[in-house]
């Protein structure tokens, strides 16, 4: 009998949540309701905002937070948490130290998923804190991927399309995309990671090639399989 049961920690943003709630619909193995991945949801709305706090060096709010929503979600009978945010990952090894159950590492997992594609060079497009702690990079280079970044004004566009754009509702102007596109693939890599759950939903709204992998359908499956359900085969 499955018994597990998964935390999230979401808010971070809204819609982002919204749409890596329906992925877990979509993806698990099922049959009626009762097959479903039974999920607590904590739509934490009020999170500081992790980039900000990365880049001013304000931490100690964010990663108390973190801690206080996943103590939460495990004394309501979580086997295990996902956090439905790339920046937010920064706080995470901190957080678990502090739990019972483990949490699911969305980075880990995309640098994984990239390794089994056979990846090679990677452009990262993620919010200024992410790239500049270089999460996704350090998680890369340890499956021995080379990570780069988009330039500093390709960058800008990235975290207005984040932060001017999709985290106030919109859904993101094509026009803005196809410039960072054609910068991501100046740099001739073989993939481009979306690695901001903003850019997640920016994918679910615009039709995006396979040569954009997405860090939360990665989050998404493990997650699925350490709650001891079965992932749904694409047909």
């Amino acid at each position: 009998m499955k018994t597990g049961k998964l935390g999230v920690i979401g808010g971070m943003g809204p819609q982002a949540t919204i749409q890596f709630y329906q992925r877990i619909v979509d993806r698990t193995e099922a049959q009626s309701d009762q097959e479903h991945l039974p999920m607590l949801l904590l739509n934490d709305t009020q999170m500081p905002d992790r980039t900000a706090a990365l880049l001013l060096g304000e931490t100690g709010p964010v990663r108390a937070r973190l801690l206080s929503d996943a103590k939460m979600l495990e004394e309501w009978g979580a086997t295990a948490i996902a956090v439905a945010c790339n920046t937010a990952h920064a706080f995470l090894p901190e957080v678990e130290k502090e739990l019972k159950i483990p949490i699911v590492n969305m980075v880990t997992e995309a640098a994984g998923q990239l390794k089994a594609l056979g990846a090679k060079r990677v452009a990262v497009l993620a919010t200024d804190g992410t790239i500049g702690l270089g999460l996704y990079h350090k998680a890369l280079e340890g499956q021995g991927i080379e990570a780069v970044s988009p330039g500093a004004e390709v960058q800008r566009l990235v975290m207005d399309l984040i932060y001017g754009q999709i985290k106030k509702g919109g859904r993101g102007d094509p026009e803005t995309f196809a410039a960072i596109d054609e910068e991501v693939r100046r740099l001739s890599c073989g993939h481009a990671l979306l690695a901001c759950t903003e850019l997640s939903s920016y994918k679910d709204w615009h039709s995006l090639p396979a040569y954009y992998v997405d860090a939360m359908d990665a989050l998404v499956d493990r997650c699925i399989r350490v709650c001891g359900y079965r992932i749904r085969e694409k047909g």
